[in-house]
């Protein structure tokens, strides 16, 4: 069988890097359990300060923490599930922490009726230190700039009327980097094994 010389280039230029994509997500994954690792480590350790900047360092998530509000300025729903496992809306508090400063979020609880809005004007909130949730799509994550989430904090205790919500678990943080690397090395057989097919169509007809 020949093998034109450009179009042959082309393809394994391409095929290489697509497994060359696809080692980087194995080395992905090594990071990132390694980074599982310290915060599941991080649930036992002590109490920290909280720091209201993003991004959060990986030692501060999922510490314990506290801060104090001393006024809310708006409030905000997301979905989510309470600390018994029922399904609602997670009311997020943006707070005042003093007259500059990025303040502070925290999730003061979850209700079924997202019209609820919470009757708590502020006061000290100590839970678990995790990030804002994330709006960016799927396609953004891969493809796109890492995204820059500000720090909250899970409140242990539920502001009046609502139900505390469930705490953060580094479980729930997604390790999918070998399902990428799988599916490069899979783009690239079947680009090379669909190139040889067509050469060999294209050299039966000739």
């Amino acid at each position: 069988m020949r093998f034109p010389l450009i179009p042959t280039v082309i393809v394994a230029l391409a095929c290489a890097a697509m497994v060359g994509l696809g080692l980087w997500q194995l080395d992905r994954r090594h990071e990132k359990e390694a980074q599982l690792a310290l915060y599941r480590a991080n649930l036992g350790r002590p109490a920290v300060t909280y720091v209201p900047t993003a991004p959060v360092a990986d030692a501060l998530l999922f510490r314990r923490s506290s801060a104090m509000c001393l006024g809310v300025t708006h409030w905000r729903t997301e979905g989510g599930r309470s600390a018994k496992g029922g399904s609602g809306y997670r009311w997020i508090a943006e707070c005042r922490t003093g007259a500059e400063g990025p303040g502070l979020l925290a999730d003061m609880g979850i209700t079924r009726d997202p019209k609820l809005r919470p009757d708590w004007k502020g006061g000290l909130v100590s839970g678990i230190v995790t990030t804002e949730p994330s709006h960016q799509s799927l396609f953004a994550r891969i493809g796109g700039p890492a995204e820059v989430l500000r720090p909250m904090l899970i409140s242990a205790t539920a502001a009046p009327g609502l139900e505390a919500s469930a705490a953060p678990s580094p479980d729930e943080v997604p390790n999918n980097h070998l399902a990428y690397a799988v599916q490069w090395f899979l783009f690239a057989g079947v680009a090379a094994i669909i190139y040889v097919l067509a050469l060999r169509r294209r050299q039966r007809g000739s």
